[in-house]
């Protein structure tokens, strides 16, 4: 396809169909859990889908190539994603699919601040202050809300928040390090083989490695390597290629919208009135920190 200047319909078809599937994602992780030791669970995803990004690139004729000039960022980036999802899948384990979503799709609020010290061209305009103000305020209220809204952990919570600053940390190593010369494909390659060595010699430190395992749970877990590992972030890194990236990260704010509807509607999860104001407070911060600026309306706030 070509290069496209604005979101057409097969574009925003395609985005909330991806976003739809990242908050399933959530439930699955979950469920998976009950067979599988979640960081045991979170390694046995990055072989698989390296694996299969491996078998991807030789099909198209090409090999991994690992530059010894950009192995201090990759080797970074590799340790920022097994932070991540040790922490999501631990998370997930302890508590609900819609308070993880919550924190966890809060990422663009993080990434956003940090840009603004890091990157010149990306400073905080007014539109964007007040949607980071207001996803903060939605953080904050889903953290402070320990009433009957499901499970609720506060440790769980935290460890959803902070993995959001890993998904922060990688976004942004791919901006302003040697690591954004390397292609996406690459990029996705040098996370999965490095975080799956690390997810799984750190799975010897959590426990048991198979729980309670049943054939639901290898469904599951292919799920996890080829619909969300290997295909859904193909298919991602393919929409930025003919999207702008900015019209492309706008439709972040339905992943959490749809986590914390999977986890009522498969779940049964209880989602009281702050949850909702606070996923609310933070999709509308997301739009606005996503949302292009009105020409001659973008005064950087110093």
């Amino acid at each position: 396809m070509q290069r496209k200047d604005q979101i057409d319909a097969f574009g925003a078809v395609s985005l909330v169909g991806f976003s739809a599937l990242l908050g399933f994602n959530q439930v699955v992780i979950k469920l998976v859990n009950v067979g599988l030791q979640p960081v045991f669970s979170a390694g046995l995803r990055s072989l698989g889908a390296m694996l299969l990004v491996y078998l991807w690139m030789r099909l198209r004729g090409s090999r991994p190539n690992f530059e010894r000039s950009v192995m201090p960022s990759g080797l970074l980036s590799g340790v920022l994603f097994a932070s991540e999802f040790i922490l999501l899948f631990v998370a997930l384990d302890l508590t609900s699919v819609s308070r993880t979503s919550v924190l966890f799709y809060s990422m663009p609020v993080w990434l956003t601040l940090m840009a603004h010290f890091t990157i010149p061209a990306e400073r905080l305009t007014v539109q964007k202050s007040i949607g980071l103000l207001l996803a903060f305020t939605g953080v904050c209220l889903a953290l402070a809300d320990r009433g009957d809204t499901g499970q609720a952990s506060l440790t769980g919570d935290l460890m959803a928040l902070f993995g959001s600053f890993g998904w922060a940390g990688i976004a942004l190593s791919a901006r302003i390090t040697a690591f954004s010369r390397v292609p996406p494909m690459m990029q996705i390659y040098w996370q999965l083989s490095v975080s799956s060595v690390i997810l799984l010699i750190a799975a010897l430190f959590f426990g048991p490695l198979i729980r309670d395992f049943q054939p639901i749970h290898g469904v599951g877990m292919a799920f996890q390597i080829i619909a969300i590992g290997t295909g859904g972030y193909m298919f991602w890194f393919w929409l930025l290629k003919i999207y702008p990236a900015s019209g492309v990260a706008s439709f972040g704010f339905l992943a959490p919208i749809f986590g914390v509807g999977f986890g009522w509607l498969i779940l049964g999860e209880t989602v009281g009135p702050s949850l909702w104001a606070a996923l609310s407070l933070v999709a509308i911060g997301l739009i606005l920190i996503n949302r292009p600026p009105r020409r001659g309306a973008s005064q950087s706030v110093k």
